[in-house]
């Protein structure tokens, strides 16, 4: 599997068989450089946005927004799991998906524009997941003490923040050594832009991955 960072909350996911972007955003809206990429599923967890910019991406894609239930694309599956894109039942920033996928042999939830905790039969699906994409920036999202909490109850084998604050970004987003204040330092593992991994690769680790780009 090869994961790469388009900045924000923008991430790629591709294998031999499908090349998937989730919440496309176009650059120029949030001050930051435009995603660079070709793919033939794009998903969006919140439908605003920094979250829905689907004509940046290149190619025939097929492409869905706040999708709950499941998705078959040509045998590949995400499951869509329904939360809230705030702390107010959808009241102030309505509905988000978390997309649950397994692509070569693991398991992957991305929360998008996760507001708060999820109900109790969403965080039951999601236990024991391998990645977590979880939004750490407190820009219309999780508070960073609900994060933890989160991931507490999860109890994904990495957690990668995103949504954090990095150079040129317009958006009032918090930085990503606020997240790790009070956490382990060794638990932080930089990755740079991209990684391409198989469930080998996270039978010892435990702990964060940073993107940078």
């Amino acid at each position: 599997m090869f994961i790469r960072w388009h900045g924000y909350s923008c991430f790629e996911f591709a294998d031999d068989r499908i090349r998937m972007v989730i919440d496309p955003h176009d650059g120029k809206s949030i001050g930051i450089w435009p995603p660079a990429v070709s793919a033939n599923l794009v998903l969006c967890t919140h439908n605003n946005y920094d979250r829905n910019a689907f004509r940046a991406i290149y190619g025939h894609h097929k492409d869905y927004v706040e999708a709950v239930g499941e998705i078959d694309f040509g045998g590949f599956r995400v499951t869509g799991l329904p939360s809230f894109g705030d702390g107010k039942m959808g009241a102030e920033r309505g509905a988000n998906t978390i997309y649950r996928f397994e692509m070569d042999g693991l398991s992957i939830a991305f929360c998008g524009g996760l507001g708060d905790i999820p109900s109790e039969r969403v965080v039951e699906a999601l236990r024991g997941t391998d990645i977590v994409f979880v939004p750490i920036g407190e820009y219309g999202t999780l508070p960073i003490e609900k994060v933890d909490e989160f991931v507490g109850m999860v109890e994904p084998k990495v957690v990668v923040p995103t949504d954090y604050r990095v150079g040129g970004i317009t958006l009032p987003l918090s930085p990503i050594f606020q997240y790790m204040e009070g956490k382990n330092r060794d638990d932080f593992v930089h990755v740079g832009n991209e990684v391409e991994l198989m469930a080998d690769d996270l039978s010892d680790f435990t702990g964060y991955w940073i993107f940078d780009r």
